[in-house]
């Protein structure tokens, strides 16, 4: 009896073993079908990632030196718009008096 219970424990890891396995290389069949060649949906996505990446590698340097200067520009208007303020206050005061 003891013998019986060993080998259907040993025909059951053996079909486990047999199955893992079968499945595992339908899984990495797919992956490569995905990713695994250069002309692979996963490589050009990846090679338009990279060009992406180089071509906007230089905003984050920029980004500091304009945000500097819009807030210079954004005095600039400040005092614009308070000329302009005190211009139609003049204007509204002439007309009345």
């Amino acid at each position: 009896m003891f013998v019986i219970l060993m080998l259907i424990t040993v025909l059951a890891a053996v079909i486990l073993l047999v199955v893992l396995v079968s499945n595992l290389t339908k899984i990495v069949g797919a992956l490569n079908a995905i990713g695994g060649n250069p002309d692979s949906y996963l490589s050009k996505l990846r090679w338009g990632l990279r060009a992406i990446e180089t071509e906007t590698g230089h905003i984050p340097t920029e980004v500091t030196t304009l945000n500097t200067e819009l807030g210079v520009i954004a005095e600039g208007l400040t005092g614009v718009d308070q000329h302009l303020v005190n211009t139609i206050d003049s204007v509204v005061k002439q007309e009345r008096g």
